[in-house]
């Protein structure tokens, strides 16, 4: 059996996040040793909307502001400009030690320096986040979200956030709507509340319908054993890849979607991408394949953002992980964390592998 969508959705997808602000070094430089940087709005959950959103879907995040900050100012703007909607309240900053939006500094490595990522987040406004601060019988009921998408990290951000995310979820299924969760995993969330997110988490997973992670994450957030090394490299790891999923569809059968993204590290500049999905009963497979980096920052988001979008647009399986994969490799060419396809030929293009000049 596969997704089936509301047909009455207002909003495509939408997602609930802590935003914030990236800043990355020019010209690959190192954080440490730059004088310039760049700086963009950011989440990983407004990340995989994106996908869709400028593709022309109508997308929704559900957030919380600091009232009268500019960084606020900031981030609405680039949500506006990236054909996301967006709501949540404002609150006071409180004076200078008070909430504001987090820091994402990090740069995007080069050669056999890789890239290095460094998050500072102390007062982050979006840590306090309450699945009762939004009216969900009008987004969910009334306007109809068709995928709502939950990653790991805003789920395990606070034990607030945490209720929040628990909360958004049973109310979307509760209204028909689809339950997107990537589980990626981080230790430093993790640390010191490791039982009460691990049961968190498969509250959270046995409510999905597409469940997205990578090997890792299968086995720190929801306990499954990873795949053993069944070869060289990527290639000979795809049957226990496999093997690891078939573990987790049986332990959360409410799921129908299951897919985990293979990256082997040559250099900062160069990977090998490749993904593994289970639809229904049905394997598809993306073999690894080389990529050129500009920035790997946003891949894994970018690939559940190609994956969404495919299966709102009404693609058969085998096109989701397609163009899931592509947007993936498109996304890495950008400074931006974010996916932002001029239109679908450009993702199937990249699929293809056809570089070709477009005149």
């Amino acid at each position: 059996m596969l997704p089936k969508l509301r047909e009455d959705a207002g909003y495509a997808i939408g997602c609930v996040t802590s935003m914030g602000v990236r800043i990355t070094p020019e010209d690959r430089m190192g954080v440490h040793n730059s004088r310039r940087f760049y700086m963009q709005a950011t989440s990983a959950e407004t990340n995989v909307c994106n996908v869709a959103s400028s593709l022309g879907k109508r997308a929704v995040a559900l957030t919380k502001f600091v009232e009268g900050s500019p960084i606020a100012a900031l981030i609405r703007s680039e949500l506006r400009a990236r054909n996301i909607d967006y709501e949540g309240v404002s609150v006071p900053q409180g004076g200078p030690w008070g909430y504001r939006h987090q820091f994402n500094i990090a740069d995007s490595g080069y050669g056999l320096r890789a890239a290095r990522v460094f998050n500072d987040r102390a007062g982050e406004v979006g840590r306090t986040l309450s699945a009762e601060e939004f009216d969900t019988e009008r987004i969910f009921g009334k306007v109809g979200v068709g995928i709502f998408h939950i990653s790991g990290l805003i789920a395990a951000m606070s034990e607030e956030t945490t209720r929040c995310c628990i909360a958004l979820a049973k109310e979307a299924k509760r209204y028909g709507t689809l339950v997107s969760f990537d589980l990626n995993y981080r230790a430093s969330f993790w640390k010191g509340r490791e039982e009460e997110l691990r049961n968190a988490f498969r509250e959270i997973a046995g409510l999905a319908d597409i469940l997205v992670g990578n090997e890792e994450d299968f086995q720190l957030c929801l306990g499954f054993r990873g795949p053993e090394a069944g070869g060289q490299g990527l290639d000979g790891k795809i049957g226990n890849f496999k093997q690891m999923i078939r573990e987790v569809k049986s332990a959360y059968p409410n799921a129908q979607v299951f897919a985990t993204t293979l990256r082997e590290v040559i250099s900062a500049n160069r990977n090998l991408w490749g993904v593994v999905m289970l639809a229904g009963d049905d394997w598809y497979v993306e073999e690894p394949r080389e990529i050129d980096i500009l920035d790997r920052i946003g891949g894994g988001d970018a690939f559940t953002g190609g994956l969404l979008y495919g299966i709102v647009s009404g693609f058969e399986p085998e096109k989701w992980v397609q163009f899931g994969w592509a947007c993936g490799a498109l996304v890495v060419t950008s400074l931006n964390d974010y996916a932002e396809p001029a239109d679908e030929k450009q993702v199937w293009d990249i699929y293809a592998g056809n570089a070709r000049v477009q005149r």
